[in-house]
């Protein structure tokens, strides 16, 4: 009669988080391990200037030709016709003010400029060049 635990017993639901955490903190090693390589750009070498830099609007996208000629919008490839008619619709929707163009300092100056006819007949006005600053080398003075 005393002996009976039957009305007493509790039970517990304690969930253990220890593996939960771990398994969290390698999700974390793991993504702050790939994220850099997720950003890889193209690359493109730009041509040197003395301009200074222009204050951005900002509703900007950017155009890239390649050393090889390759035309990419915001890093995705894309031909010349598909750049014109993207750039149309974008501009229609309102989702651009300006482009910018980068164009690696060996393409053919003839790539460059069908690339922006290309901008312009998209009604684009607003485009800008994106160049690097010249570099001064040591015992040489700009301007001379």
């Amino acid at each position: 009669m005393g002996g009976s635990s039957n009305g007493c017993r509790r039970l517990l639901s304690d969930i253990n988080v220890t593996p939960l955490v771990d398994v969290m903190l390698v999700l974390l090693i793991i993504f702050m391990v790939t994220a850099p390589m997720m950003t890889k750009g193209i690359a493109v070498k730009l041509p040197e200037t003395t301009a200074k830099a222009l204050p951005q609007k900002k509703k900007h996208i950017e155009v890239i030709v390649s050393e090889e000629g390759k035309i990419f919008l915001d890093g995705i490839p894309i031909d010349e016709k598909g750049l014109g008619e993207k750039l149309g619709q974008l501009k229609e929707r309102g989702a651009i003010v300006q482009v910018l163009l980068r164009a690696d300092k060996a393409v053919a100056y003839g790539i460059v400029a069908r690339v922006m006819a290309r901008i312009r007949e998209a009604g684009i006005t607003n485009l800008g060049l994106v160049t690097v600053p010249e570099s001064v080398h040591p015992g040489q003075t700009r301007g001379k």
